[in-house]
């Protein structure tokens, strides 16, 4: 506890003494300014004044112009000791490049002057101003005030003026102001005016550049934490679903906020802290302020990004900040979204002075700091532990690490039923069967599906959201929209179409794969020309059998198979699948320890766990080129089996195909109602499951009888034909199942081209 004080008193005394220091520098900077400015003042109203001032001698020019009466008036300036002489009206004074200035009274009675300056190059020649000037005639006081009354009596004597026409000798009133008055005028006001300005300047920045000032001006230093109060928030835990284990760690956290004495009294402590993990979309945020929302406390809500500033020192400074307002209005709940902006791992590529190792160092020193008793609460989230620093992760500081998954399909269900709370559904809708299309899907996805249905449904014209707006929302989201103003041509159809059913023929023929929903060749928006969509029946967890990533990949590969064996040819329309085929395979060799040369043996490790699942190589170069061996051999045999099931299935193929291209959308009941040699427009449901049952061949989209073979499917643009046999087996090798038929490569009369 000593040390933790210690830190505290520390950090205290490091934060007045910054807010001091800032302080100092800025009253610095205005004063310096303040005295810059006056001093420039004064020189530019010296600077004026001898522009327009002429100096006369004393005791030549000046008694000199008192003799010949050239002199009207003469006042006396205390304040600089000279005399300010106004010449008579006609006087003309010549400076020394020749220019002549004519005394002249204007009407308003004040003193100008005419200018005429010579001609170059016109001896005699003057040019005359349009408008007067004004100048002033000055010389140093050298006698006394009376003495110069005295001469100036003398000379109107000698000139014989009267009284009308003597020389006005005056003197400047000059009232007594306070020095101190003088002071606070000439210093105290301009400095509190430039503190204002700079005031105002600091709160300017920190508005337009969200930086804040110096030195606390602006906002820098001070927490930008958002405060919510329960009803504010309006987030329980009845807004958030899919989440139970979460919600069941996070309530002793709710129960001792609202009754702290029941754990005190037995000396249990209550965790610091909380670490929310898993993947974007899955509620943490949500998760946080439901807990805030249960307990009736003040919510704090600050993103990581908010302590990183330009300037080394201000993340620690609103660190302080936050604790130091949260432990004002305990007991409540501080909340750090993305944590792992300032609490990333500490290595010697950060420098001593680096702002975000500051803020961690200020962020742990906190967490030792504030009492747990007063019920600060401190929930923190990211999608990134793996990065972050241990010291941060210790007991004492985040005691709990709460993960925040992917919800299965109960958590779905419940998502979905809470996401429709306010949609108008229609009595089709069916959530279990969009949970389970939706396998994977976090709390973000769920929303933005229920959204895309309603839109869908005003779109349609209709006041209820039915059961395709749902799966025609999902099928957005996963393949975009359709481009309806794209034209394919009856070879890109064709093939496209011997695509699709390719992937669809190898799951419905395949053990351990999940049974086909809907085959289309529709160009969508994501770069898809068709996509095969298959919809588990059961929700199925993250373990998986040998045997189903086979069948996976399989399933991949029964496009590109499909292209070869028919069409003989390649295209680049299998680059996705090739790159999830292979992705399932490098899996399995590489971390599953599913391949016969390497075994048991883990050859790389997951970096991302929660965004892209990523992982990095922990073996030798020999190593991993052995490995891709290995992928290429997994690869190669779920390849030929994919051709397999494509050659001996080509005959329901063809009959698909055909009409896939008539309808250019089918269902999974279509098809497999096509193969079974019924009429797929009498399909009553057409949506229901394809996968085989395991007893007596049962299957659900199919009844007791089979119907006669369809009559409504049709044949389109070329002509597919069914293999033949050949008259001579015993001559010659049978044609395999896929090849051209004879008949292609006859001349035009039916006769060999030879």
């Amino acid at each position: 506890m000593d040390q933790n004080d210690n830190k505290n008193k520390r950090g205290g005394s490091g934060k007045n003494g910054g807010s001091w220091r800032g302080v100092v520098q800025l009253v610095c900077w205005a004063l310096l300014l303040t005295i810059v400015i006056s001093y420039a003042s004064t020189y530019m109203t010296s600077a004026g004044r001898q522009s327009s001032s002429v100096e006369l001698e004393y005791k030549t020019d000046f008694l000199e112009m008192l003799k010949h009466g050239k002199v009207a008036a003469v006042e006396f300036d205390n304040s600089e000791s000279i005399l300010i002489i106004t010449p008579v009206d006609g006087y003309v004074y010549t400076d020394s490049e020749g220019v002549n200035f004519t005394k002249i009274t204007q009407e308003d009675g004040s003193a100008a002057y005419m200018v005429s300056a010579p001609v170059p190059g016109k001896e005699n020649a003057y040019s005359q101003s349009e408008r007067p000037v004004s100048l002033r005639f000055f010389t140093v006081q050298l006698e006394s005030y009376e003495k110069v009354i005295e001469r100036a009596e003398e000379a109107d004597k000698a000139l014989g003026h009267t009284e009308a026409s003597s020389i006005r000798v005056s003197k400047a009133y000059q009232a007594q102001v306070s020095p101190v008055m003088l002071f606070l005028v000439e210093y105290i006001l301009p400095f509190v005016i430039l503190m204002l300005v700079f005031m105002l300047v600091m709160r300017w920045v920190a508005s337009k550049s969200g930086m804040g000032g110096m030195g606390g001006i602006g906002g820098v230093g001070k927490s930008n934490a958002k405060v919510y109060m329960e009803k504010q928030t309006g987030v329980t835990f009845a807004d958030v679903a899919g989440q139970d284990e979460a919600k069941e760690s996070l309530t002793e956290i709710i129960d001792f906020l609202h009754n702290p004495g029941k754990y005190t009294e037995i000396g249990a402590k209550l965790p610091k802290g909380a670490l929310l993990v898993g993947p974007p979309g899955t509620g943490k945020t949500l998760l946080a302020k439901a807990v805030a929302g249960e307990a009736n406390v003040p919510f704090f809500s600050i993103s990581g990004s908010d302590f990183v500033e330009m300037f080394v020192g201000v993340g620690a400074s609103r660190v302080r900040d936050l604790f130091k307002e949260a432990s004002k209005v305990a007991p409540c709940i501080v909340f750090i979204d993305e944590v792992d902006t300032i609490g990333k791992s500490r290595d010697n590529r950060m420098g001593g002075n680096d702002e975000r190792e500051q803020t961690l160092n200020q962020l742990l020193a906190e967490m030792d700091g504030f009492d747990p008793t007063k019920g600060v609460i401190l929930l923190a989230a990211t999608n990134r532990p793996e990065v972050l620093d241990q010291a941060l992760l210790r007991p004492g500081r985040f005691d709990r690490r709460i993960t925040i998954d992917r919800p299965n399909l109960a958590g779905r269900i419940a998502t979905l039923q809470v996401h429709t709370r306010n949609i108008k559904l229609a009595e089709d809708v069916n959530l279990k069967k969009v949970a389970l299309a939706t396998a994977g899907c976090v709390g973000a996805d769920l929303a933005n599906l229920v959204n895309e249905a309603a839109l869908r449904a005003v779109r349609k014209g209709r006041k209820l959201v039915t059961q395709e707006d749902m799966l025609a929302a999902f099928e957005l989201v996963i393949a975009g929209t359709e481009k309806k103003g794209s034209v394919l041509t009856e070879f890109e159809k064709k093939l496209v179409a011997y695509h699709e059913v390719g992937h669809a023929m190898v799951a419905y023929k395949q053990k351990n794969t999940e049974p086909v929903q809907k085959i289309t060749i529709v160009p969508h928006t994501q770069g898809s020309l068709g996509y095969t969509l298959l919809m588990p029946e059961e929700d199925k967890t993250e373990l998986r059998t040998r045997e189903e990533l086979m069948a996976k990949i399989t399933v991949s590969m029964g496009g590109r198979a499909a292209e070869e064996v028919v069409m003989d040819t390649m295209t680049n329309g299998a680059s996705q699948d090739i790159q999830d085929a292979t992705n399932v395979a490098r899996n399995m060799v590489a971390m599953f320890g599913m391949s016969d040369e390497f075994g048991m043996m883990a050859l790389a490790s997951r970096r991302n766990q929660y965004l892209d699942g990523g992982y990095g190589m922990d073996c030798a170069q020999d190593t991993a080129a052995r490995m891709d061996s290995a992928v290429k051999e997994i690869l190669d045999q779920c390849y030929q089996t994919a051709v397999e099931v494509i050659r001996d299935n080509r005959d329901d193929m063809d009959k698909v195909v055909a009409y896939l291209l008539e309808k250019e959308t089918i269902t999974g009941g279509e098809m497999v109602a096509i193969i079974e040699g019924r009429d797929p427009e009498l399909v009553e449901n057409p949506y229901a499951s394809t996968k085989p049952a395991l007893e007596h061949g049962f299957r659900p989209s199919a009844p007791e009888g089979i119907e006669p073979a369809a009559r409504k499917v049709h044949m389109i643009s070329e002509k597919i034909e069914a293999p033949q046999e050949t008259s001579a087996p015993e001559a010659e090798e049978p044609a395999p199942a896929g090849a051209e038929p004879p008949a292609e490569e006859s001349g035009p009369d039916g006769q060999d081209p030879e």
